[in-house]
């Protein structure tokens, strides 16, 4: 369904890669765990985002090891219902979205600031 370096998902969820502090193993979300799925604009900002290539700042919003993160513009904060949420940012947005589509889970605008 769609699979880069850090990000894959498939019949059974979502894996991200690179995931866990400082070991770096994957972490593994099955579709029925995924409450909401938000798209977030990481602007150019150093608040947005784009510049945290591994860990929290907020100690709220987990991001994987993606060293391309200040590349890129788009990130997903997927809402599991607990107090951390993992923040992701696929390689290809578009073909993302599609696979999440695929599996009956919408992308929400971000309720975040733009």
């Amino acid at each position: 369904m769609y699979s880069d370096k850090r990000i894959s998902c498939d019949a059974l969820g979502v894996t991200v890669r690179r995931y866990h502090f400082p070991i770096g193993s994957s972490k593994r979300i099955a579709w029925s765990q995924l409450r909401k799925i938000w798209k977030l604009d990481m602007g150019t900002g150093i608040n947005g985002g784009r510049w945290r290539i591994w860990g929290s700042g907020d100690f709220r919003h987990w991001f994987n090891l993606d060293p391309q993160r200040p590349k890129k513009r788009w990130a997903y904060v997927l809402d599991l219902g607990a107090f951390v949420r993992p923040v992701i940012t696929p390689d290809d947005p578009d073909a993302f979205e599609r696979a999440l589509a695929a599996q009956g889970k919408p992308v929400e605008p971000s309720p975040y600031r733009e």
